[in-house]
């Protein structure tokens, strides 16, 4: 259930509506003289509808799992651009 509540009240009630937001997947709006400022809602519900990942970057994820690429630290993949770019060179 989303719900607006003014600035105030979100201030003062800050805990139960955390706790709200968390137990109960209450959302809210929170406005300021009429316009709506942030959104408070779980984080369970941030990660599931808002940060979702669009389907090309999960399949990418999952191919990059496969061959082992997903651990990659920095150099490795300086590395690998700079392998790829002498390859591309070479080609032209």
């Amino acid at each position: 259930m989303i719900k607006v509540i003014p600035a105030l009240t979100a201030r003062t009630q800050f805990g139960q509506i955390v706790r709200r937001a968390r137990e109960n997947g209450d959302r809210f709006i929170v406005d300021k003289n009429g316009e709506p400022q942030v959104v408070i809602l779980s984080i369970e519900d941030y990660l599931a509808n808002v940060l979702k990942q669009p389907k090309s970057l999960k399949s990418l994820q999952k191919a990059a799992d496969k061959r082992g690429l997903s651990s990659m630290t920095e150099r490795d993949i300086d590395a690998e651009v700079r392998r790829i770019r002498k390859e591309l060179r070479r080609a032209t």
